[in-house]
């Protein structure tokens, strides 16, 4: 969708910031964990380090998964479903 007075692409701003607010407590050694990863420029904010440590653990459980179920058809264990809805749990 473009804005026809001046050519900006608002479909992007707007699906760019389609984010929640969560209040997580953190122990001290957790936040002071990132307050360095901020500091050093791991992440620009606190925010960013914890959504980059969350699609981490994504990406862990996802490979976990895939590990299991081959796991699993080499034990000789049938894999059922709709393959479609698995690969979109995975990601």
């Amino acid at each position: 969708m473009f804005d026809k007075t001046n050519g900006n692409r608002y479909d992007i701003i707007i699906t760019s910031y389609n984010m929640s607010t969560i209040s997580v407590p953190l122990t001290q050694p957790l936040e002071a964990f990132i307050e360095r990863a901020v500091k050093r420029g791991t992440a620009s904010t606190k925010a960013e380090v914890v959504r980059q440590a969350l699609s981490r653990y994504a990406e862990e459980e996802a490979v976990e998964a895939v590990l299991r179920a081959r796991q699993e058809f080499k034990d000789g264990k049938e894999i059922r479903g709709d393959l479609k809805k698995i690969l979109k749990q995975l990601s």
